[in-house]
């Protein structure tokens, strides 16, 4: 059609076609990335052949009422910006319009009917810099270029004395007078990292400029970036910090190092991944003041509460905790290790890395290089006369069959898994080849959790939704029921303030699925039964699913539609 309209020539396109058998990219995108045809040009044809409008979003101003309807956050996820309404309709500017699953999704955070029209990518990003309040590329350059020159918050090294290093970047800028603003730099990104309360500090290259990006609750927050020019310095001074070999640039290195802020102390784990236009860098913050260690400040519901204290008090066995990386499994283990913490017990850990220090309990390291693995520690563990035992991760068959003679020979041992629920850990430990009734007769629960971001307080607000905008998150009618008033749910979220920078979030709580191992599940982990299995019975004795428990978080008001969907998925189990 393109063709036939003149648009673009048969050569062009049976050239783009072949590109994209090989990446799999969209036609439209690679047509535009060869310059065939402009976007608008191309957004303007799709509008006529799918009878979507399309809106010229240039010097495009939102009305305030109308841009808090759908965060930032989501905005930029998904491409879009919400451009008009009226009482029940809300029109929306999309990159693809035809995306169903975002609609839906739309749909059920707002409570409008969504009317997509097309947008130019472009233009989008434009609209939501400007109407969002976020700087431009240009002002976020001379920001940082100022704050470089007129001084940052105090970051040190500790024991900075004992790091020797240098590099071809940092002393061709030397000789130019610049190294002193590089430091600068890379103490501004960190302590900027850490004020923002951020988990993760991302500095990314690409052929046109560097990336900050800063993981905040969660979710990656775009910030001020340097120039490119300055790129090689900054990750050279990363690497002079973590004593790393700064002439390396092929391979991956990992370090670590700590800093002190404000007389604050701070460890910073640094990994440095060679990617085409140069080296990206993920520093993961660790800050032990902000650990919690009480178990009541995990966000369990009481029920969930309850059986992960009893199976602390059992004098032996194995509890696993699973859930991807950054789901908090290492909180709530130094937090289950805090509370079982007393003089006349001996604790004994093997992490990769230790997170966190804690008082009156051996924390071991594991160190590959020479051959001190999960496996070997823990075997040496059982000659150091332990009362519990916690396995940083069970990755394979010998660490795993050591953790249940352990657990077999009156030890409390404590590990973790990578599963996505709760039941799948059963499965996991058999693919592993273990016996299953060495599997019956030692695991006393698993723990699958995931982190939701909390409302901010100081912008919470209310908002009333029909009830059947909730079904497609599974909940049953029952449920809908008890919290239906007048025809309609009541549920909160943040309108975004200087607190929260804007995003109607702050802080992160625990969802949490408890499988505690009684005699039901034994008997079908002996019988190999099926994960779906395993997880009926569960729920049939009162397991909380992961989506029930954001749920209930939902309903008191301490998160988001949008959160439950983010992290449990939007259909229903």
């Amino acid at each position: 059609m393109l063709v036939t309209a003149g648009l673009i020539t048969a050569a062009q396109l049976n050239e783009v076609l072949e590109m994209q058998r090989t990446t799999g990219s969209k036609l439209g995108h690679l047509l535009v990335h060869k310059k065939y045809i402009d976007e608008r040009s191309l957004l303007s044809f799709l509008s006529k052949q799918f009878g979507i409008e399309f809106v010229d979003l240039r010097g495009f101003e939102a009305k305030a009422e109308i841009l808090k309807i759908i965060p930032e956050n989501i905005a930029r996820r998904y491409g879009l910006i919400a451009v008009d309404k009226s009482e029940n309709r809300l029109k929306v500017a999309m990159e693809d319009p035809l995306n169903i699953v975002v609609l839906d999704d739309l749909k059920m955070m707002t409570g409008y009917d969504i009317k997509p029209v097309f947008g130019s990518e472009s233009d989008i990003t434009a609209a939501i810099d400007k109407n969002y309040g976020a700087k431009t590329s240009k002002e976020a350059l001379d920001d940082i270029l100022r704050k470089t020159s007129g001084g940052t918050t105090e970051v040190s090294l500790v024991d900075e004395d004992s790091l020797k290093g240098g590099g071809e970047d940092l002393i061709s800028l030397e000789e130019k007078g610049e190294a002193a603003p590089i430091v600068q730099m890379v103490n501004l990104i960190i302590s900027s990292a850490i004020k923002a309360h951020a988990s993760d500090i991302h500095i990314e290259p690409t052929y046109k400029d560097t990336k900050v990006r800063f993981r905040i609750d969660g979710v990656l927050h775009a910030q001020p970036s340097p120039p490119k020019k300055f790129h090689n310095a900054i990750i050279s001074r990363l690497k002079i910090m973590a004593t790393l070999d700064i002439s390396e640039r092929r391979l991956p290195q990992d370090g670590r190092t700590k800093l002190k802020i404000e007389g604050h102390e701070i460890d910073l784990r640094v990994s440095i991944l060679p990617c085409g236009p140069g080296e990206k860098v993920v520093m993961r913050i660790l800050d032990s003041s902000g650990l919690k260690l009480r178990l009541e400040d995990l966000g369990m519901e009481p029920e969930n509460l309850a059986i992960f204290a009893k199976c602390l008090k059992a004098p032996h066995g194995i509890n696993l905790i699973t859930g991807p990386t950054g789901s908090g499994k290492s909180t709530t283990l130094y937090s289950a290790l805090a509370t079982l913490n007393a003089p006349d017990v001996n604790i004994v850990t093997i992490e990769d890395p230790i997170e966190y220090n804690l008082e009156g309990i051996n924390q071991v390291m594991v160190n590959t290089d020479v051959g001190l693995t999960f496996a070997s520690g823990l075997r040496s563990f059982l000659r150091q006369d332990p009362d519990i035992i916690m396995v940083g991760e069970i990755r394979d068959f010998e660490t795993m069959s050591i953790a249940i003679n352990a657990a077999m020979t009156g030890h409390l041992v404590f590990s973790t898994l990578h599963t996505n629920d709760a039941p799948g850990a059963i499965t996991r430990i058999g693919m592993m080849g273990v016996e299953p009734f060495l599997t019956s007769s030692t695991v006393l629960m698993v723990v699958a959790q995931r982190l939701v971001r909390g409302i901010c307080k100081n912008c919470k607000e209310t908002y009333e939704v029909k009830p059947e905008l909730l079904v497609s998150l599974g909940v049953s009618k029952a449920v809908l029921d008890n919290h239906v008033k007048n025809g309609k749910i009541v549920l909160s979220r943040g309108r975004g303030c200087e607190i929260c920078a804007k995003t109607g979030y702050k802080g992160r709580m625990g969802i949490h699925e408890i499988l505690e191992v009684n005699d039901v599940i034994r008997g079908l982990i002996i019988d190999k039964a099926h994960v779906a299995k395993i997880k009926e019975a569960g729920c049939k004795n009162g397991m909380i699913t992961l989506r029930e428990s954001a749920l209930r978080k939902l309903f008191t008001g301490a998160t988001t539609v949008e959160e439950v969907i983010r992290v449990t998925g939007s259909g229903v189990d």
